[in-house]
Formats: structure tokens, C-alpha cells, sequence
């Protein structure tokens, strides 16, 4: 039946152009090995096959999905349905593009689904899913650079033409302060004290500059655990931490005194949501996995990068906020009183710097940010 299957679903997807070259191969190897996730439901939305991409992208093997409906994986209300009954009804094949696919199983978005009907076996219907987080993430972190550099360009500027003459305000009010009335004091004070706070702020915007970075092998788990350190020390010491790592990791190929920087943030960031929140039992998750990823160039470099290094910083605060959430790595943007919104702006240019990928995946009641960080490789093609 699996072959019949693969057979029917072939004659969707198309065969290949010309002449049949004997032997044939068997048409559920062909389909087992397209890198897409692909499945076959039958006419009560029963799983009836699914390749390997499917499985990995369920989390589920083909044993068990077998014993599945669809609506074991995910609501009867969702969108996916109703394409589904228009395959059906209309003899069609219909997409259906950025799909939500939720359940306590399940947190899929940016989906696009294609279905098709399947000639060989009525009432049986063809989806093909493509997850477009990727694009959507390589997007974003185009974005993030040219936002880093419109900040870089400003940096610039502010350090020829602010920091001089603000080192000349601080030291009048310097002097002053020894010359002045005791109820005027308070006046120099303050003065001096502004001065500092936007120097301070110039200082923080030439990080965005476009400097090369060093890179070497790093130690990923001794980057968190030497961050987890400093945070129980201090900001996050009623926190409580959990850390899931892969023993196995190879080294990242990054620059140390950076990953520390923007784990720090990361880790501070849920410290503090979780904090403002008054979660009784809050809890920051640091996991790392290895994971096949996709290649990308090292901006400065002729290499190329894969990124299979998966870093996690998880929290169960409250999350954040629906007005923020779309420009969330943009610089300016924070939803602090008091922040100057630059952390996480720096924190997706130093992995962009790195040739890596940052994501993050927000709900109620938990935050979670992905770090997709390199090991280079020799790129021997052309």
C-alpha cells in the first residue's frame, strides 16, 4: 500500500521529464528523500504516509503517526482544515500561505501548505509543508545589519560632534562646583551627571561600529556557565536556573568576549521579565543541541558557515509585549521606562556579525530566544 501510495502521490508532484532510465527506483525511497515535509491523509484525515522530512518536522515517526488523525496533532478549527475540504470538494490543488500550526504537541508558524488530491486513492489528500521562519529569520537579520548601521553611521557623528563639546560642559560644571552657592550645587550636579548619561549613550552606539571581529574555537557551555554565574551572583540570584546541554557539542566558531555579551543580555532580559511579573516560581531554561542548519556567508569572509550550533535561552515570564514584538531587535525599541532599547539591537548584530541566526519564539507564560551559531567549514566548491 505504501508503494501505491508513493506511486499516486509522484504523478501529483510530477515525474521527471524524458525517457524512464531502468530500473525504476522505488517511488517511497524517491519521496522518503525529499528534503520537504510531505504526508498523505486519507479520507477521515488519517495519517497514511510521511517522509522523512515529515517526521522531523512532526517529531513524530511514521509508526506512530499511523495511529493519528490530524486532529490529534492539531484544533479542527485551524485554517489547515478547511484547505484540506477544498481539495476535496473541488478536485483542486490549493495553497494557503503564513499558517499557525498550535497545539500542546506542536508551535509550527510561517507555514505554507499545499494540498492536492491524490487520483490513485479518492477522498485521500497530498500536503506539502514548507517552513518559512528560516526565510522570514535571513530576512530579519538583513534588516538587523542595515538598522546596525544606520546606528553605526549616527554613532559616528555624535562622538565628532557631541562627546567634545559634552566634555567641555562637564568640566564647567566641574569647576563650578566649587565656586558656586551650596544651594546651586545641586544645579552642577546634575548638570555633570547628564553629561555623563549621553556619553555613556554615545559610548554604548560605537559598539555598533563595523569593526572585524576574532574568531576562534569557543566553549559554548563554559560561555553559559560562566553567565549563569554571573547572573545568580547578582541580577537573577532568586532565579531559578535549568540547564539541558548536548555533551557532544563541538566548539562554536566565534568570538568569546562577544557570545558572553549577548548571553548576558539574553539571560538578564528574562531575569528581568520574570521579575516584574512577580512569578513565584520563575525559571530561566539554557539548553544547547546540535541540529543540521543552513549554510551562509561570514560577512568579511570568503567562508562559508554552517550553522548546526543551537543555543537557548528560555524564560516563563509574562512575555513580551504585542506593540514591541515586530521591531523587537530594532534599535531604540524598548519595554523598559528606563531603557535606552540597544541591547537586543547589539545582540543581532554580533550574531549577524558571527554569520549566525537569532529567532525568537513568544507566547504567554514563555519566551524563548534561538541562537543558530556556526562552525566554519572549507567551502571546496565553487
Amino acid at each position: 500500500m505504501k508503494s501505491a501510495v508513493a506511486r499516486g502521490v509522484l504523478e501529483v508532484v510530477g515525474r521527471p521529464a524524458g525517457p524512464a532510465i531502468p530500473p525504476r527506483p522505488d517511488p517511497a525511497a524517491l519521496l522518503s528523500a525529499l528534503p520537504v515535509p510531505l504526508l498523505v491523509l486519507g479520507s477521515m484525515n488519517r495519517f497514511r504516509f510521511a517522509n522523512h522530512a515529515a517526521e522531523q518536522f512532526l517529531g513524530i515517526s511514521m509508526a506512530q503517526l499511523t495511529q493519528l488523525s490530524l486532529a490529534d496533532l492539531v484544533p479542527e478549527d485551524n485554517p489547515i482544515f478547511q484547505l484540506i475540504e477544498q481539495v476535496r470538494s473541488g478536485d483542486l490543488t490549493i495553497s494557503d500561505h503564513d499558517l499557525t500550526l498550535e497545539s500542546p504537541r506542536l508551535h509550527k508558524t510561517a507555514i505554507t501548505v499545499q494540498g492536492a488530491p491524490l487520483p490513485e486513492e479518492p477522498g485521500s489528500v497530498v500536503l506539502v509543508l514548507q517552513d518559512a521562519s528560516a526565510a522570514r529569520a535571513l530576512d530579519r537579520q538583513l534588516t538587523f545589519r542595515s538598522a546596525a548601521r544606520s546606528v553605526t553611521g549616527m554613532a559616528a557623528i555624535l562622538a565628532h560632534e557631541v562627546k567634545n563639546p559634552l566634555s567641555g560642559i562637564r568640566g564647567a560644571a566641574q569647576l563650578l562646583e566649587g565656586s558656586v552657592a551650596e544651594a546651586d550645587k545641586e544645579l552642577t550636579v546634575l548638570i555633570r551627571d547628564e553629561a555623563d548619561r549621553i556619553r555613556d549613550l554615545v559610548d554604548r552606539m560605537e559598539a555598533f561600529g563595523e569593526k572585524p571581529i576574532e574568531r576562534g574555537p569557543v566553549n559554548i557551555h563554559r560561555v553559559l556557565g560562566h553567565v549563569r554565574r554571573l547572573a545568580q551572583s547578582g541580577f537573577a540570584a532568586s532565579i531559578r536556573f535549568s540547564e539541558i546541554y548536548d555533551p557532544s557539542l563541538p566548539p562554536v566558531f566565534g568570538n568569546r568576549d562577544q557570545l558572553v555579551q549577548v548571553l548576558l543580555n539574553l539571560v538578564k532580559n528574562a531575569a528581568e521579565s520574570i521579575v516584574a511579573s512577580d512569578h513565584a516560581t520563575g525559571e530561566i531554561v539554557l539548553t544547547t543541541a546540535f541540529r543540521q542548519g543552513m549554510r551562509l556567508a561570514v560577512p568579511g569572509s570568503d567562508h562559508r558557515m554552517h550553522l548546526p550550533l543551537v543555543v537557548t535561552v528560555r524564560d516563563n515570564g509574562p512575555g513580551i509585549p504585542g506593540d514591541i514584538r515586530p521591531n523587537l531587535f530594532d534599535a531604540f525599541v524598548s519595554s523598559k521606562p528606563s531603557g535606552s532599547g540597544l541591547g537586543l539591537a547589539l545582540v543581532a548584530k554580533i550574531i549577524s556579525d558571527h554569520g549566525g541566526l537569532i529567532e525568537v519564539d513568544d507566547r504567554p507564560g514563555r519566551t524563548e530566544f534561538r541562537l543558530h551559531l556556526p562552525m566554519m567549514i572549507e567551502d571546496t566548491t565553487d
